[in-house]
């Protein structure tokens, strides 16, 4: 298989996986992936509090797309904004107790979409992990 070829598969596999995420969590718990990523992210960060820069790199998006994609969440109440103790320019993302639960139960229904994927199912740990490596080594450039 030519390089370009498989560059276009990985893409399109990576469309497929985020297409079934975003359908299962969409049903089941109302968030896309992504929003699902941008919380799990600060649910990760000490406190589950983090600025929107930190969210982005975590993410890797920009500080102004987690802004944008922020405010929703913070009307549905799963996340709080707060000055920063130390400089008042900055501005904190805080995940609350609801956030919390929203996650946490999102964290099942990614796992359940995940463990049917046959493809991935069917590869031995050691394939996973050579996989994994390989993929790692593409998303660090």
């Amino acid at each position: 298989m030519e390089p370009l070829e498989l560059a276009t598969t990985l893409l399109d596999a990576a469309s497929t996986l985020t297409r079934r995420l975003d359908g299962s969590l969409s049903i089941i718990k109302g968030i896309t992936f992504s929003e699902y990523q941008m919380l799990s992210a600060l649910r990760d960060h000490p406190a589950a509090t983090a600025t929107r820069v930190d969210i982005a790199t975590s993410v890797g998006l920009t500080p102004s797309g987690i802004t944008r994609a922020l405010k929703p969440m913070e009307k549905l109440g799963f996340v709080e904004t707060a000055k920063d103790a130390r400089d008042a320019r900055k501005s904190l993302a805080i995940l609350t107790a609801a956030g919390h639960e929203l996650v946490q139960d999102a964290d099942g229904v990614v796992q359940d979409t995940i463990d049917d994927l046959e493809p991935l199912t069917a590869l031995t740990n050691d394939e996973r992990r050579r996989f994994a490596r390989v993929m790692k080594e593409l998303s660090n450039g």
